[in-house]
């Protein structure tokens, strides 16, 4: 076949509209359509069973439609029946799984019928996310991380599996005792779980040994669980239905769920949908070669009106079928602006303004050419991007720890100099007059996501450990300035403005002993270690603490355009140390249980000293009560009393903060 060149002509003529591609279940048949729009035949290969190596026990001849739409229906239940096309082209045959299945066979090669109602658990129908939070503090989570370590408290069989998660009334950690994961997440307080792509992905072999491990970001089959993650790959409806087990059980829990989806490239580029149409799902150069800015050499070719109606497609059937509650896109800046702002006005109009998270990584691995009339969906285009779609903040991450790639550099806990402004710029989602990135100009601070640590690159603990240490230093071993450098860390993530983003274990010094790119290393390497959440108790319970204090800080949480207005006044009163004072009233956000009594306070003093010396602040007018210090971060009546009493807990004039530490004061009335 000559080389396809694309042009808009090209969809004004071939775009096909409707929602019904794919095999459409019904009870007394099934109705399949593929999009082909350079095919001269296109065949329907029916099989006994998802296995590669079967023969096909059935060929249909499809009658050709508008649009290059190619159609049959076949009378009868086929639930549970396996099947692919046979797409001729200028005499040539390809076969090619489909693209648009939600079903699929072992390593996903065969697609599957499937009645979607069989496969929902009991109660499924009546899942429902929790009530929106407060605030949104997202955990990052890989399935297999989770549950893969025998200290896990979960059974052999479904360790890293969909179903540990279902596990959820196990022992909370007891003096000695590991918690079970579930009762973990569940205590720890966080509003999302952000799960690692756990579509149908390639690279590792479903029927393989448990000890492959991939991040998943190989896209293969876009609208099917994957099968690695279930008890059973062969049989394709225990995927999904064990995958909806999931999040109904973390709904549960008062979890939200988000997915981490792939929609820039596809694992190679032979893949279902160019298969389907040769040329058209790529983008290319001028030259016809394959556009590179994934790194991974199968650039979607997004702005063309078919791709963009496919991902649409695949993000609310995603939302519609499986109950999730965000997105998270990866390589965004491979995205156009104009398809984010799409995929938001479709989630807002069936789900309602906001209720369904949007985020990406607003950066690519290197330039693509995009479509004309489109605008890449990058850092210095958020100005362009809904309100409501909100970018990682890279900024932000790395005036608090140092470089991303450059492990001994250090950022404003661990040594780095002269980053006082910018931590001051991070405090307001870099928003307010002048955010000191040059083009970055995020319209409120909803735009923005603070993390610190994700599952790219070094892990916050190993971070640390480098620039603090070296390269050859023991990450096992618990360095007290390490500990102190990651509370500091947390405590000025949490105390700034935007959405809370942190990497799972990361609260209890997460280590991957050096390796800053795990994406396929041994499930030990990357499993969470389920004893560190009792070897680093104090440090579970400091994130534990933030996490809950955040939760009653209306002048943290305000997510509005005028939310850095609250900042009544910044002050840097030495080398690495940082002081603000804010507005901490609810105006018109809505009371949370913490403060419906009047119980938060009204003004917030917060204090970063990431310098090597013991500094005296002072304090504004009032008095002052510490919410949280560098020791602890969940003081309240009680713990005023373990303390000392009231007046070890009270302030005015000035307060001492210890050497890498921090504060945060409430002041309620004058």
């Amino acid at each position: 076949m000559k080389q396809f060149r694309y042009s808009r002509d090209f969809d004004e003529q071939f775009a096909y509209e409707g929602k019904d591609l794919g095999a459409v279940y019904g009870p007394q048949g099934t109705n399949f359509k593929l999009w082909a729009p350079f095919a001269d035949r296109v065949e329907l290969c029916l099989y006994e069973d998802g296995g590669r190596e079967t023969k096909a026990g059935r060929i249909l001849e499809m009658e050709k439609e508008e649009k290059g739409v190619w159609n049959l229906f076949l009378a009868g239940d086929y639930h549970g029946s396996y099947y692919d096309y046979r797409v001729w082209t200028e005499g040539e045959c390809c076969r090619t799984a489909d693209p648009y299945a939600v079903g699929c066979g072992s390593n996903g090669y065969r697609s599957m019928v499937t009645d979607l109602k069989r496969t929902n658990p009991e109660g499924f129908e009546e899942d429902c996310a929790p009530r929106r939070p407060a605030e949104n503090i997202i955990y990052e989570l890989h399935i297999k991380d989770f549950s893969h370590d025998p200290d896990s408290g979960i059974p052999r069989a479904y360790r890293g599996k969909y179903k540990a998660f279902t596990l959820g009334e196990g022992r909370l950690a007891a003096d000695g005792q590991y918690p079970t994961c579930m009762s973990y997440l569940k205590e720890l307080g966080v509003t999302h779980v952000h799960l690692l792509p756990f579509f149908d992905y390639g690279w590792l072999d479903e029927e393989g040994d448990e000890e492959q491990f991939n991040w998943g970001y190989d896209p293969v089959n876009y609208n099917v669980p994957e099968g690695s993650y279930a008890t059973d790959v062969h049989d394709g409806t225990v995927r999904i239905r064990e995958c909806k087990e999931m999040i109904q059980a973390l709904h549960r829990a008062g979890i939200r769920v988000i997915m981490d989806v792939v929609y820039n490239h596809t694992q190679d580029a032979d893949s279902w949908l160019e298969r389907t149409a040769p040329g058209y799902y790529c983008r290319r150069l001028q030259d016809g070669t394959l556009s590179n800015g994934s790194a991974c050499g199968s650039d979607l070719a997004i702005g063309r009106r078919m791709v963009d109606n496919y991902i649409v497609n695949s993000v609310m059937y995603w939302a519609r079928e499986y109950h999730l509650d965000g997105f998270r896109f990866d390589l965004m800046g491979l995205m156009t602006v104009e398809l984010m702002n799409r995929i938001r006005r479709e989630l807002d109009r069936e789900f309602g303004r906001g209720e369904k998270l949007m985020y990406g990584e607003p950066w690519r691995a290197a330039d693509s050419p995009m479509e004309e009339d489109t605008r890449a969906a990058l850092k210095e285009n958020i100005r362009y991007l809904d309100e409501e779609i909100a970018i990682f903040c890279d900024s932000t991450r790395d005036v608090i720890k140092g470089h991303v790639f450059y492990e001994e550099e250090p950022g404003f806990v661990n040594g780095g100099q002269d980053l006082e402004e910018k931590v001051l710029r991070a405090v307001t989602g870099w928003c307010g007059e002048d955010s000191g990135e040059g083009t970055f100009h995020p319209r409120s601070c909803s735009q923005i996501i603070n993390y610190i640590s994700a599952h790219d690159n070094f892990t916050l603990w190993d971070k640390l450990v480098v620039s603090l240490h070296g390269t050859g230093a023991d990450f096992t071993r618990p360095y007290e300035d390490v500990l102190a450098a990651n509370k500091l860390a947390a405590l000025i993530c949490f105390t700034c403005q935007g959405n809370l983003f942190l990497q799972a274990g990361e609260e209890f010094g997460r280590t991957k002993l050096g390796d800053a790119n795990s994406y396929r290393s041994h499930p030990e390497i990357n499993m969470l270690r389920w004893r560190q959440t009792v070897e680093y108790k104090e440090l579970v319970a400091y994130y534990r603490g933030l996490i809950r204090l955040r939760g009653r800080l209306p002048g943290l949480c305000d997510k509005s355009p005028e939310a850095a207005e609250r900042i009544l006044e910044k002050k840097v009163p030495g080398p690495g140390i940082v002081a603000y004072h804010m507005d901490n009233r609810p105006g018109n956000l809505p009371r949370t249980p913490d403060d419906a009594d009047g119980g938060a306070p009204e003004r917030l003093f917060v204090i970063y000293n990431a310098s090597e010396r013991e500094t005296e602040i002072d304090l504004p007018e009032g008095t002052w009560t510490v919410l949280a210090d560098g020791q602890r971060t969940d003081y309240d009546g009680s713990a005023c009393e373990e303390a000392g009493g009231e007046a070890f807990l009270i302030r005015k004039g000035r307060i001492s903060v210890p050497a890498c530490s921090g504060a945060v004061l409430g002041c309620s009335q004058d």
